[in-house]
């Protein structure tokens, strides 16, 4: 099992592109399963989770061409609406599939997902909305087994602001009868992408971005041609190791609309950000300001930035207090950061983290993705070497991550 070996103590410096967004990524491969032409994506970023989901497409009969970078799929060999355990079980967003199976086939039977282990994560809200469509959906042996004829347009609430659903439901509801209107949907700029493709592809939807999205059924979608936005969490995690190591860097292939929230905590910790088109340019300071965070739904400051805050506050001078309030146990990282040094104290939700002057290197082991990322700005930082166990969660969201590091300066390279 590969591992990373990280020499600490050197600032990041230079220039990196930043690849395109896991979590767009994902919702619009799946997407393809709603047509029978082919769908061209460019921008799709070569990671753990993006072979699974094309793994499990291709054994429903998707036929894929996978290119640098580049991925035509063509689903009109689709003759399994079937996602089963052995694929699904490592990685949630496999779920996905469930809504554009049901819309096309008029059947689905996909296994309850997976995934880290962050808290829970229930899909009993994509359930409730399909079923509002129409669907007649049981749970059976591990599996969602979602039957419908042809999906009705209705109004649908869900319970709480859920982005996999939200997905689910927009791309289920581009093939229904009438219009489908989502209230309390999710507003991340992922979702937009996700229409945005959709859109390219025939479907007719308006609100995406806001808390409501309609979404007008048409008997059928076409083909398209599609470039999946930048990484935004790719991005934070970039300049938060920036920040951290006391660097000075230039990221290109991104946007600072993509997060403001977590460019204003960065100012807030005392570093200097140049915002052009298409690039972020980042110069920390000598000694970050501890910054305090709490997490909630986009627009506001993203849980899957909790974990590299942490990491940053764990130099500042001062303290700071981290609120989570979307998953529970994701807190995970705190244990691992306090074996290099970090101080921190953890009550329920809360976490207080005092800055100390230096970490210092040791053996530490990721539990999920966002915490392997802030392992990985703390072994940047800490004094001799970091070894950094099951990296295979850092894989599933961060392409090339070793390489560009490396780009900046940084002493990081995989062992097996």
């Amino acid at each position: 099992m590969d591992k990373l070996l990280i020499k600490g103590g050197v600032p990041l410096v230079g220039e990196v592109a930043i690849s395109g967004a896991k979590n767009a990524a994902l919702p619009i491969i799946c997407a393809s399963l709603l047509c029978g032409d082919t769908l061209n994506l460019s921008n799709v970023p070569r990671l753990q989770d993006v072979s699974t989901m094309l793994r499990l497409l291709g054994r429903m009969g998707v036929a894929v061409a996978d290119g640098d970078g580049a991925l035509a799929l063509d689903s009109r060999g689709l003759d399994q609406p079937l996602a089963p355990y052995e694929l699904v079980k490592t990685m949630r967003a496999s779920i996905l599939v469930l809504g554009p199976l049901l819309a096309r086939c008029g059947e689905a039977k996909v296994s309850l997902p997976g995934g880290c282990a962050i808290g829970a994560r229930p899909v009993d809200q994509h359930i409730k909305g399909l079923q509002a469509m129409g669907a007649e959906i049981r749970v059976e042996g591990g599996y969602v087994l979602a039957q419908a004829r042809r999906l009705k347009g209705t109004r649908i609430v869900t319970d709480m602001v859920t982005v996999t659903g939200t997905e689910n439901l927009m791309m289920a509801a581009t093939l229904a009868e009438g219009e489908t209107v989502i209230e309390n949907a999710a507003r991340e700029p992922e979702v937009v992408d996700l229409a945005d493709c959709l859109t390219a592809m025939g479907a007719r939807i308006s609100g995406a971005g806001s808390d409501r999205i309609c979404v007008q059924g048409v008997d059928r979608l076409h083909g398209a041609r599609h470039a999946v936005m930048p990484d935004r969490i790719e991005t934070g995690s970039y300049l938060c190791a920036a920040a951290a190591t006391r660097g000075d860097i230039v990221l290109t292939h991104t946007s600072a609309a993509l997060l403001d929230a977590v460019i204003d905590k960065l100012r807030e910790a005392g570093c200097a950000i140049d915002c052009r088109p298409g690039a972020i340019a980042l110069k920390a300071p000598p000694r970050l300001k501890p910054v305090s965070v709490r997490t909630a739904p986009y627009p506001a400051f993203p849980t899957d930035m909790q974990a590299q805050f942490m990491a940053i506050d764990c130099v500042a001078e001062g303290s700071a207090v981290i609120r989570e309030t979307i998953f529970e146990n994701r807190f995970m990282h705190a244990v691992e950061l306090i074996r290099l040094g970090a101080d921190i104290r953890i009550d329920a939700s809360n976490a207080v983290v005092t800055g100390v002057p230096m970490l210092d290197g040791a053996m530490v082991m990721a539990t999920d993705l966002r915490a392997s990322a802030s392992l990985v700005i703390a072994g940047l930082v800490a004094r001799g070497e970091t070894l950094i166990e099951r990296i295979y969660h850092l894989d599933r969201g961060y392409e090339r991550i070793e390489e560009k590091l490396t780009r900046l300066g940084a002493d990081v390279r995989r062992v097996r």
